[in-house]
């Protein structure tokens, strides 16, 4: 592969990066007092509608999405982009259209969409005038294996009555959440990978209900709207709501998986870079036993120990961009896993080490660190927790 980027990638990472500097990092302690504003509103803050208003203009528009639906980019491309975006992952990513779980989903209904379903879906989301939530995992089943999944999606005529219980529905408690995207058995005495089916729900439904909203770590993560227990109670649609065919939703789920997998790594990346930067300037200016924190063996290890990680980190994660350009998704699986087992653990190691050059303020609210931390943490649970992963890798390695 080649290591450079091209001039495509560099004028938008030229654009991107004036944009994060000019308006999205001043933007984080406005959204911080927005929300302190609200308390009980799950909705989209005011300074959000403002940054994606200033982002499109700029051309900054749906940058995660190939093909002539998005901007066209290839995943090694976006690659440093999404890295970027990463390194302000409540602004940056929503900012330009490309916060989960509307990219998965947009995804999803740009390759398996029908015509009536991309205009009533599809183009509300890449103008960014809705959001929407997925809901797969469930409470009671061990769903990180998606064929365990028990909620019902029966025929009735020419309608799909959904009986069920999801939860962490992603984005579900924000009110503008328009479109659930359901997965359910509708052939439970099928091939076991041959159960599933996708359907559209419109959030109105009768018989969807929100129970309530679910924390990471005691975070609430309001500013996208959080994560939420939903009830499906004989919820009724089309059958023409339906997404690709019957039988085709644990397919369509791994092929959403890949896409937000690397791209959860990709934020990573920022993420650890953005920690370096603090932990850099808190080195640099906090005194302690006499002299700056910077002048400690130890700290400079740490530095030095992060500084390979990332780089080491970063490779892998161009590699797999580059094999699913070139080779496709399952041909990159095994550098799927891989970079899903390594980045959120090297993003952890990383933001331990910068929250104790803070003290107690490090796990304080006062600054990033902490909540970074629980979105690292999380990312070891969700998309598959790393046991399955490295399970899964390790078979493969000892059977090649």
């Amino acid at each position: 592969m080649d290591f450079g980027f091209d001039r495509t990638t560099t004028d938008l990472l030229e654009r991107l990066q004036t944009f994060m500097d000019e308006r999205v990092y001043p933007a984080e302690p406005v959204l911080e007092e927005q929300l302190a504003e609200h308390p009980e509103s799950w909705a989209q803050q005011p300074i959000i509608e403002e940054l994606k208003t200033e982002a499109r203009a700029r051309g900054l528009w749906n940058l995660f999405l190939p093909g002539t639906d998005g901007a066209g980019l290839t995943n090694l491309q976006y690659a440093p982009l999404c890295e970027l975006l990463g390194r302000s992952p409540k602004l940056g990513p929503v900012a330009t259209n490309c916060s989960a779980p509307d990219t998965g989903n947009m995804e999803l209904l740009s390759a398996f969409g029908t015509h009536a379903q991309k205009a009533q879906w599809l183009a509300p989301l890449l103008e960014g005038t809705i959001r929407s939530s997925f809901s797969m995992t469930e409470p009671d089943v061990a769903s990180s294996d998606a064929t365990n999944i028990e909620t019902r999606i029966e025929r009735d005529g020419d309608e799909y009555v959904i009986t069920g219980r999801k939860w962490w529905s992603t984005g579900a408690m924000n009110p503008g959440a328009a479109l659930f995207i359901v997965m359910g058995k509708t052939d439970p005495a099928a091939d076991r990978h041959r159960q599933q089916t996708m359907v559209l729900v419109p959030r109105e439904t009768p018989g969807l209900t929100v129970v309530r909203p679910l924390t990471v770590f005691g975070y609430n993560d309001r500013d996208h709207g959080g994560h939420a227990e939903v009830r499906f109670d004989a919820v009724r649609v089309p059958v023409t709501n339906a997404l690709g065919g019957e039988g085709e939703g644990f397919a369509m789920a791994q092929a959403r998986l890949g896409p937000g997998r690397i791209h959860h790594c990709m934020r990573l990346l920022g993420m650890a870079e953005r920690a370096l930067d603090l932990g850099r300037e808190r080195a640099n200016a906090r005194v302690a036993f006499g002299r700056p924190l910077a002048d400690q063996g130890v700290i400079r290890e740490w530095f030095a120990e992060a500084r390979t990680e990332i780089e080491a980190n970063r490779l892998l994660v161009l590699k797999t961009a580059w094999l699913m350009d070139t080779v496709g998704n399952r041909a990159a699986h095994a550098e799927i896993q891989s970079i899903k087992i390594a980045l959120p653990r090297m993003a952890e190691r990383i933001l331990d080490r910068m929250m104790q050059l803070f003290g107690a303020g490090g796990i304080s609210q006062d600054f990033l660190l902490a909540e970074f931390a629980a979105g690292a943490r999380a990312l070891r649970l969700a998309d598959g927790p790393d046991e399955v992963h490295l399970n899964s890798l390790g078979r493969a390695e000892l059977t090649k």
